[in-house]
């Protein structure tokens, strides 16, 4: 065992994490939601939402350069504001990354299960599961170059799907005019009702923040993950615009009868691809949908145990979750424990008939915290202990202020369960960090 991670990833390796994180196809799961919600106009939904996540993205971009850190939002706070408040930023990403792995094997087993009813879904999580924590275990080489694999083919369905929309177009026509993704129609384009879409949108991006995690096995400087990260949010911002606009065009489903029945938004985009364009398409997707969520929870997992890895290596945690094999470069213990959160979650959420519901409503909760902290941790590194240099006004404060004011409201627009799970967990951290005796101070 030793205590250092190896640089043995690149640019490209980085862009397939974070993709398979957000999943290129993302923007099919909350399409009907989003249709329903601002009045069909989603495209111009995830142009603000890009936006809004760019904010965050210049934020990271700037901490992973001047921090370069496996600890992400832990070591940002820690160096920005304080090793308390670092902590506490560290805590609450967990939640994040503990969630979002297990949303994402309870999505796969769902969808596996869908198509393979003989199986139950229990079977099919613990079965994603054992298969990413063996990845992991393996080193960050192994998952990087599966990584890889599994965004291309992901990316190549969606564009099967997408090209063979715009054929259909092209010799049938659209369903609804040409500019109403755009325009809202007869109706109009309602700002609120953008806005509140936005403040669901934004959570298909989660995932692009993982890059972070990886600053200290990155080969070419702690800039990549900067430029990775930014990049990563411009490729994403792009498909979820032209996907959710072929949808539109396409889908038989209209957004007032979305809203009347909310029953049929979470197949909304499916029912398009299986009516509109072709029923193996619609098979094809689904399955791709599935076996990435796996794929993406191997992210999640791994990110997870990177910050336990820095917070371990930095006294927050036990020194344990600092071991690192000597052959593989793994966190060991960091990705072992990550993987036990991730089963008793999702194998609990498996066993309900609410439980997919119950677990993505507070997985939003943990992210938007941590992302707060690290617009607070730019401000506290730049502009109070004037650690980078001379102050830049937009980069280091007006950006900040402007996407955690955003972020905020987001936030509160939770649901009280959300809010609820995340209060109990800010509470454990708080306990963990008094018996571990966290002393003020970066």
């Amino acid at each position: 065992m030793t205590d250092q991670l190896r640089r043995s990833i690149g640019l490209p390796q980085l862009l397939a994490y974070g993709l398979v994180f957000i999943g290129p196809a993302a923007a099919v799961g909350i399409w009907g939601t989003l249709d329903a919600v601002s009045g069909g106009v989603v495209p111009v939904v995830y142009l603000v939402a890009t936006a809004v996540m760019a904010l965050t993205a210049s934020s990271y971009a700037l901490m992973s350069a001047a921090v370069p850190r496996a600890g992400s939002v832990f070591a940002y706070a820690s160096e920005g504001i304080g090793r308390r408040t670092g902590h506490m930023g560290g805590w609450m990403m967990l939640l994040d990354y503990l969630l979002i792995p297990s949303v994402a094997y309870l999505f796969s087993g769902i969808a596996l299960h869908s198509l393979f009813p003989q199986l139950p879904v229990w079977g099919f999580v613990v079965a994603a599961v054992l298969l990413s924590t063996g990845l992991n275990l393996a080193g960050v080489r192994v998952t990087a170059w599966v990584s890889t694999v599994v965004v291309v083919i992901e990316v190549v369905v969606l564009l099967m799907v997408l090209v063979a929309g715009v054929v259909v177009l092209a010799t049938a026509g659209p369903v609804r005019g040409w500019l109403d993704p755009l325009t809202g129609g007869e109706a109009g384009l309602d700002p609120a009702l953008v806005l509140s879409a936005a403040s669901i949108a934004v959570l298909s991006y989660l995932g692009f923040d993982a890059l972070a995690t990886f600053a200290e096995e990155t080969r070419g400087g702690s800039r990549t993950v900067g430029r990775a990260t930014v990049i990563c949010l411009v490729i994403a911002g792009v498909l979820f615009v032209v996907q959710s606009y072929i949808g539109a065009l396409l889908s038989p489903l209209d957004s007032q009868e979305l809203q009347a029945d909310p029953s049929l938004q979470g197949e909304a985009y499916y029912t398009m691809v299986e009516a509109s364009i072709s029923p193996g398409l619609y098979w094809l997707l689904a399955l791709a949908k599935g076996i990435g969520a796996i794929f993406a929870a191997l992210v999640g997992q791994a990110a997870a145990s990177r910050i336990l890895w820095d917070m371990g290596r930095s006294g927050a945690l036990p020194s344990a979750f600092s071991r690192v094999s000597a052959r593989t470069g793994a966190p060991v213990v960091g990705v072992l424990v990550a993987a036990v959160g991730n089963v008793l979650i999702a194998g609990w959420a498996a066993t309900r008939a609410d439980g997919l519901a119950i677990v993505s409503s507070t997985v939003d909760v943990g992210a938007i915290v941590g992302f707060v902290l690290v617009h607070a941790s730019v401000i506290g590194y730049f502009v109070v202990r004037r650690r980078g240099g001379a102050v830049r006004p937009v980069r280091h404060l007006a950006i900040p202020v402007l996407g955690a004011a955003v972020l905020l409201v987001v936030l509160v627009a939770a649901s009280p369960l959300a809010l609820s799970v995340g209060a109990v967990w800010a509470v454990l951290g708080l306990l963990v960090m008094l018996l571990r005796g966290v002393r003020r101070g970066a």
